[in-house]
């Protein structure tokens, strides 16, 4: 499978919730070994996704049929989520979620990613963030070192 192939995006609700979070706690826990241990659960994470990523994000889904592979969540031009199944990384599916994203959010885009997520800063690297910012902690939940990076449509591509 390569870039994505058969993968499409769709506007994601909240029927999607319970999958969401799913792939959330998963990804998190497969990808950033280095935080903390996970104090909510399943049923709370869910909630979570419905009650308030749902009210202040646009939510997209990446599917394959109707499997649910992956999801991006945009609140103004702020990337605040995009996680993947850790069984289907690196097919270009976080790439067609990134495009998704963007597309909404034509004068660019901003995020935060944990410095020490060196995958996902290479990733939006790649696709032409630049780091803004850095931060010792004191602004996230999980109190680790982040950065934020910034997307705008005319910066050359990397």
């Amino acid at each position: 499978m390569n870039h994505g192939d058969g993968v499409r995006i769709r506007d994601a609700d909240t029927a999607d919730a319970a999958v969401i979070a799913r792939i959330h706690l998963a990804s998190r826990a497969a990808t950033m070994p280095y935080l903390p241990a996970q104090r909510r659960g399943e049923d709370e994470v869910t909630w979570w996704i419905e009650h308030v990523v749902f009210k202040e994000c646009r939510v997209w889904a990446a599917v394959l049929g109707e499997e649910v592979l992956g999801y991006a969540a945009l609140e103004g031009d702020m990337l605040e989520h995009l996680y993947l199944r850790p069984d289907v990384r690196r097919r270009g599916i976080g790439t067609l979620l990134l495009d998704e994203a963007r597309r909404h959010s034509p004068d660019g885009m901003s995020l935060r990613v944990f410095q020490l997520n060196t995958d996902a800063r290479r990733f939006y690297e790649h696709h032409g963030f630049t780091v803004l910012d850095t931060n010792d902690g004191s602004r996230n939940m999980e109190n680790l070192p982040d950065m934020t990076m910034r997307w705008t449509p005319d910066a050359p591509p990397k």
